[in-house]
């Protein structure tokens, strides 16, 4: 028999999530493939902020949902050879045994991208599902136009930081906020946003009264809450709100539920398009998508950071610490 670790849920969140919350456990596999059938080993875990709300639907004991980067150590289905990579909905495992034919699709399993020698961990960013979620999200919710004005928030993470970037590649002013001077300093001199700014510490009426004048034409949202509602009151009319996160409100105590306020006025008498998104509705484009966005970093139109945390046991603590902020860019784990 094989052995697998898988990182499991071993109580519910409450409020930011503990190490204690998660348990280690160990799982035989079979030594025999079936038909059809692939055994795969993980090499890069993705940890990213859905995951928080998402770990609600899993029962106490399930492993923890998240993209992986997996090579394929056995086989017995043609699509996928031994010594071929996946990027796989595996969840936080070392071994997977997967009938691919059963669950295909870009949701469940797809072959590597063809990389053109970028890091594969790439695959689970910026030539991933964060990529695309940034890429559609931009340009078909969004959808810039030269000199547009963008507010982009949570910019220095694995979305943001790509949102920002793609509608600079547009023709677009770009306002980034995040949550660390360091983090600010990242944003104008690397990623070359136009204006960025600490959240904790800029006065947000200040800042659009200065920085947007004329109002701003798109938003895209990763935090939710207060910043949101800030946001609302110096949108143009006919605005575009983008609704890709809401990390601001993930870590509430469930005894205390976040009270949002919403700004129903402007909404209403600017006439403004606030607009969800998530990245599956542009399933039968995504390879449009990624090779896009490799190609715009082989072009050097793009800069990618991650932050990498080292051993599959360190998993939960990466997904803590993307949790509160303390990765640039992509947080992922090597296996």
């Amino acid at each position: 028999m094989h052995i697998t670790r898988k990182i499991v849920l071993s109580n519910r969140f409450n409020g930011l999530p503990k190490l204690e919350d998660f348990a280690i456990v160990e799982e035989e596999l079979p030594n025999v493939l079936q038909d059809g059938e692939i055994l795969c080993q993980s090499e890069w875990i993705s940890v990213d902020p859905y995951m928080r709300m998402r770990a609600s639907t899993l029962n106490l004991g399930d492993a923890m949902i998240g993209m992986q980067v997996a090579r394929v150590l056995k086989s017995r289905c043609s699509e996928y050879p031994e010594g071929s990579q996946v990027v796989a909905n595996f969840g936080w495992v070392e071994r997977t045994v997967f009938k691919p034919e059963a669950h295909h699709g870009v949701d469940t399993i797809y072959k590597m991208p063809d990389m053109k020698g970028l890091p594969d961990s790439f695959a689970l960013g910026t030539v991933g599902r964060p990529g695309n979620t940034a890429y559609f999200g931009c340009l078909r919710v969004c959808k810039p136009k030269e000199n547009d004005t963008i507010v982009v928030s949570a910019a220095a993470g694995a979305v943001g930081s790509l949102v920002g970037q793609i509608a600079k590649i547009q023709g677009c002013k770009i306002l980034g906020f995040a949550g660390s001077d360091d983090k600010v300093k990242w944003l104008q001199d690397k990623l070359k946003f136009d204006h960025a700014f600490n959240y904790k510490t800029a006065n947000l009426s200040e800042v659009f009264t200065q920085y947007a004048p004329n109002g701003i034409d798109a938003y895209f949202d990763n935090v939710g809450g207060e910043f949101t509602f800030h946001v609302m009151k110096h949108m143009k009319p006919y605005g575009k709100i983008a609704l890709c996160g809401a990390i601001s409100t993930y870590n509430t105590d469930s005894s205390q539920p976040a009270l949002v306020p919403f700004d129903y006025g402007s909404m209403i008498y600017k006439n403004i398009t606030m607009e969800g998104l998530h990245v599956l509705r542009w399933k039968d484009e995504w390879y449009t998508g990624i090779n896009q966005l490799r190609d715009w970093i082989l072009e050097g139109k793009i800069v990618v950071e991650e932050t990498v945390t080292q051993g599959f046991e360190n998993t939960p603590t990466a997904f803590i610490n993307m949790l509160i902020g303390k990765n640039v860019g992509k947080a992922v784990v090597k296996v």
